[in-house]
C-alpha cells in the first residue's frame, strides 16, 4: 500500500489517506473515485464555530478499573520500559444522532464520517507537507479554560511540561528518520477549543524540518515512517506499544490512526481523536491522555472523560 501510495505521489494524482492506529490497515481512495464510496471528510482550519446542544449521554467507565491499568503503567515507567503512554479508553455514550448527523453537527479541524463504522471530528494536526517542507503539530496537555489563570497554570505545571518536552523529542527524532533541518518553529502554544459544556485550552508545538523537492514520489516511505503517531502512542514508541496492547485491553482500531488528503501539491492530515465508533451494542467513544510518572490517577481518568463530547 505504501509504494502504491509513492506511485500517485509521483503522478501527482489526488487521494484520500486512511489508516488505523498500529498502520495495518489502510485505505487509498483516489479522490475522482471517492463518489462510489459512503465516506465524507472536511479539512477546514477556518471553520466558524456553530452552537448546538450536547447531545451524548455518557456511561461512567468506572475509576477503579481505570485506575489499575494506569498503575501497571506506573509500573513499567519506574522499570524504565516507558516514559510516556498515551492510555486510552472506551466509554459508552448514547445519542439519537446518526454517524452522518454527528458528522454534521461537529466542529473540528478534521472530519472523517467512514461509511457506517465511525466519525471523527480532530483538532489535531498530524503532518502537513507542502513545497518541501513537513510539518508536525504534537498536541499535548489539556485544562478546563475556566479555571482561575488556566494558561498559566498548565504552562507552568511540571508535570505537563515533562510530558510535552518527551513527545516533542519523540516527534523531533520521528521527522529526522525522514527530513533534514529538523527544528522547534513554536514551543508550547495555547489554543482555545470549545467542547459545548465547557471550553479547554489545548497546549501544542510546531516542528518542521526539509523533506526535499522530490517528496511527492516518496509520501508512502514518509508515512509507513512516521505511523503510529508519536503524539497519541509514546515513547520509546516499540516498547511502548507493546504496553499499550498488554494493558488498555480493547482494540484502538482506527482510533488514534490518521487520515489525509494529497491534492496534487501539498498533503495535510489529521489524528484521529475525538472519535465515535458504531457497534452492535450502540455508540463507543474512545478517548484518552498521555501518563508520565508524575502523572495523578484521577485527574487522567477525569481528562479522560472530559474528552468525550460533541465540539
Amino acid at each position: 500500500m505504501f509504494k502504491y501510495l509513492n506511485s500517485l505521489g509521483r503522478e501527482r494524482k489526488p487521494f484520500l489517506f486512511i489508516s488505523d492506529f498500529l498502520a495495518q490497515n489502510i485505505e487509498v481512495i483516489p479522490l475522482d473515485e471517492l463518489s462510489s464510496h459512503d465516506i465524507e471528510f472536511c479539512i477546514n482550519e477556518d471553520y466558524t464555530h456553530k452552537k448546538h446542544k450536547q447531545f451524548f449521554q455518557k456511561d461512567d467507565i468506572g475509576y477503579e478499573s481505570y485506575k489499575k491499568k494506569f498503575d501497571k503503567i506506573i509500573e513499567h515507567i519506574k522499570s524504565g520500559d516507558t516514559y510516556l503512554l498515551n492510555l486510552t479508553a472506551e466509554t459508552k455514550i448514547h445519542s439519537d444522532l446518526t454517524l452522518k448527523e454527528i458528522y454534521n453537527y461537529a466542529n473540528a479541524h478534521y472530519k472523517l464520517r467512514y461509511k457506517g463504522k465511525f466519525v471523527c471530528f480532530s483538532p489535531e494536526k498530524f503532518v502537513r507537507i507542502n513545497d518541501s517542507t513537513i510539518h508536525t503539530y504534537p498536541m499535548k496537555g489539556t485544562i478546563d479554560a475556566s479555571i482561575e489563570d488556566a494558561k498559566n497554570k498548565i504552562l507552568h505545571d511540571e508535570k505537563e511540561m515533562a510530558e510535552h518536552i518527551m513527545v516533542v523529542d519523540l516527534l523531533r527524532n520521528d521527522l529526522s528518520i525522514i527530513a533534514t533541518n529538523v527544528k522547534v518553529e513554536d514551543f508550547r502554544y495555547v489554543q482555545k477549543i470549545d467542547s459545548g459544556k465547557k471550553e479547554l485550552l489545548q497546549v501544542s508545538s510546531h516542528i518542521s524540518g526539509n523533506v526535499g523537492e522530490n517528496w511527492h514520489g516518496k509520501i508512502g516511505n514518509i508515512l509507513k515512517s512516521l505511523l503510529p503517531a508519536g503524539s497519541i502512542s509514546g515513547t520509546p514508541k516499540k516498547s511502548t506499544l507493546e504496553i499499550i496492547k498488554d494493558v488498555e485491553g480493547y482494540e484502538r482500531g482506527f482510533f488514534s490512526g490518521v487520515f489525509g488528503i494529497y491534492d496534487g501539491k501539498s498533503f495535510d492530515s489529521g489524528v484521529m481523536i475525538r472519535y465515535v465508533e458504531k457497534t452492535e451494542d450502540g455508540y463507543i467513544y474512545k478517548s484518552g491522555g498521555g501518563i508520565t510518572l508524575d502523572s495523578d490517577a484521577l485527574l487522567e481518568y477525569n481528562e479522560l472523560l472530559d474528552k468525550v463530547y460533541l465540539p
